[in-house]
């Protein structure tokens, strides 16, 4: 059971270690729900007394007003030989076996912390007492409940001890070590005052009762050390301190505790109540006690702590990695937050993240549509026809066919269907445009770092750019490519009675009449109708091929070509990261370094029955 007591000491030096003091914050906390036992009590109630009772030794500052101004957390170890030493955390590898040098330098830690203002602090020093005469246990000496500010402190200082107090006792898991000097009013005792508003009941207080021999005569705490005055669920246990003069003559504190035990047992009052009276046996019952509540509270502990590294690990895992220091490892974070995002865009165009269905839509219905909408009986009217095939004639009018009136007519029919074919280059543009901004938004990394986010955006839009460029170039070409060269085999094969259409025989004056010209505009339709059917198959393929494809292959090659010219400076001012988040990431991984370093302590633990 002695592992238990340990165990939370190690815990409890991890939490100060790391910056869990309990107090309130967006973090969670260990030490709240580590099983603690808090020493409360007035400046004058003898306090500092009962522990040095307890250890054994006269270790504490001493003084007028407020002596304690930080929670000392004292942690007691039971050795079976050897020299008595003391341990602080915040000196690790010293050991003090003079204990006036212990005094001192609680005192000077108090100072370092605090100033030499009579401030408080609730920065916790860690004090460990290795001895033959101790019981395992674990204490938290809490500054002295005051009614008045002394001369350097502030108004302030009675409340901010009393909320201090009040943070430590009211938790659940906090024991109540209550000092109440018998020579007072138990109903003015501060300690009960203070604990009774945050554990009505007495479920979780021992009372402790000081200066029983200082009492008038005539008067005794019987009915106190008996419940009688104030029931608490643990009897109530008193104790006899040294008095000052003893303390001036530096009078050993193992004689003292055999001077105490004396008084009880041959004092008729006390005497049926001595064997469970002494700071001897208030060692004994705290440490049992507080082994039997560690005990029960470890299936809860555990559960808790893999719970919130659980938790620790998801909020990580969303703010992302730290930035790296030196300048290959900000490129290669860099490189790989663009592969990121690189990763989110080619899966909106696959089809595993929707969007990419959309440049499919322009192809089988926006396209299709603007091509139909392309008015060519307008074109081919029986005016325009005429007007055309006229002006090619010029002068001398043709001999067997309009050749030049034909080519003036398709030409300027398939020229219109330009429009369209921009139209779909820049319709699948402004999709691949949309496209970028949601992986933007969907690459968590690029969350963090604004001014990276607005340089990968502002690439891929640069690139797109050169590509609906360069696409738009090709599609044209398509169309022109449709003008420069007709398909003579179109013509070859159309009928030649004259019913159908076919090549005229009969007089040139009748070459311009309706029928004739009739027939013109007709197989000027038909063949422009064929080209447009070959367009609405090609336009998509050169889109998709300058657009689609270049944007899968190398959206941010240009930006990478950049990046690696540029030195690690500048590469630190793109993971320019919210200041706020970086400071959150670094108080989430002491706080994961925290909770595993419990879990690995609690697992290290063999427990026996």
């Amino acid at each position: 059971m002695e592992n238990l007591i340990a165990l939370v000491n190690r815990l409890q030096r991890a939490c100060t270690a790391l910056g869990d003091h309990g107090e309130e914050s967006s973090l969670p906390t260990l030490w709240d729900a580590l099983p603690t036992i808090a020493v409360v009590g007035g400046q004058s109630s003898g306090k500092s007394s009962v522990l040095e009772s307890i250890v054994g030794k006269d270790f504490l500052p001493r003084g007028s007003g407020i002596v304690t101004r930080r929670p000392l957390v004292l942690q007691l170890h039971r050795i079976e030989e050897g020299r008595e030493y003391a341990e602080f955390g915040h000196l690790p590898r010293k050991r003090f076996t003079d204990f006036a040098a212990v005094r001192k330098e609680i005192a000077d830690e108090t100072d370092r912390e605090t100033g030499r203002s009579k401030q408080i602090s609730s920065v916790p020093i860690y004090l460990s007492i290795y001895s033959p005469n101790v019981v395992n246990l674990t204490l938290i000496d809490l500054p002295g409940l005051t009614k008045v500010a002394v001369e350097g402190q502030p108004d302030s200082i009675v409340l901010d001890i009393e909320n201090m107090v009040r943070s430590y006792i009211e938790k659940p898991n906090c024991i109540i070590l209550a000092i109440s000097p018998a020579n007072q009013d138990l109903a003015t005792s501060d300690a009960i005052k203070i604990s009774r508003e945050v554990d009505p009941k007495g479920e979780r207080t021992f009372g402790v009762l000081t200066k029983i021999d200082l009492m008038d005569k005539g008067t005794d705490a019987v009915d106190m050390l008996e419940g009688k005055s104030y029931k608490l669920q643990f009897p109530w246990i008193g104790v006899v301190n040294r008095s000052q003069a003893d303390i001036n003559k530096n009078v050993d504190m193992i004689a003292a505790r055999r001077r105490e035990r004396e008084y009880f047992s041959s004092t008729p009052e006390y005497r049926h109540l001595a064997n469970r009276m002494g700071s001897e046996h208030l060692g004994k019952v705290l440490s049992k006690h507080l082994e039997s509540v560690i005990k029960s509270r470890i299936p809860g502990l555990q559960s808790l702590i893999n719970k919130t590294i659980i938790e620790l690990e998801t909020e990580l895992s969303r703010l992302g990695k730290p930035i790296a220091t030196d300048a290959g490892g900000k490129l290669y974070m860099i490189m790989e937050i663009c592969r990121s995002f690189d990763g989110n865009f080619k899966e909106h165009l696959d089809g595993v993240r929707p969007g990419g269905d959309k440049i499919y839509y322009v192809f089988d219905n926006q396209l299709p549509a603007a091509l139909k909408r392309l008015q060519f009986d307008k074109q081919l009217s029986m005016d325009n026809v005429r007007k055309l095939i006229t002006e090619a004639d010029g002068y001398q009018p043709h001999l067997i066919a309009p050749e030049q009136g034909y080519r003036r007519l398709i030409e300027s029919s398939i020229v219109s269907m330009k429009g369209p074919a921009e139209a779909a280059v820049d319709a699948v543009h402004a999709i691949l445009k949309e496209l970028i901004h949601k992986a933007i938004s969907e690459t968590a990394e690029l969350k963090q770092y604004p001014s990276l986010r607005v340089e990968v955006s502002n690439a891929a839009v640069e690139s797109l750019e050169r590509m609906r460029d360069e696409s738009k170039k090709a599609t044209l070409q398509l169309v022109e490519m449709e003008c420069s060269y007709l398909t003579v085999d179109f013509f070859r094969k159309l009928p030649q009675d004259i019913e159908k259409g076919g090549n005229p025989t009969h007089s040139i004056f009748d070459r311009y009449n309706d029928s004739y010209l009739r027939r013109i505009g007709s197989n000027v339709l038909s063949y422009v109708n064929m080209v447009c059917a070959t367009l609405r198959n090609s336009i998509p393929k050169s889109v998709v091929y300058g657009q689609v494809r270049e944007a899968k292959r190398s959206l941010l090659d240009h930006f990478f070509t950049d990046l690696g010219k540029k030195e690690g400076k500048q590469l630190g001012t793109l993971l320019d990261e919210d200041p706020a988040i970086m400071q959150r990431r670094l108080s989430l991984a002491k706080r994961l370094e925290l909770y595993r370093a419990a879990q690995a302590e609690i697992d290290s633990v063999a427990w026996s029955k």
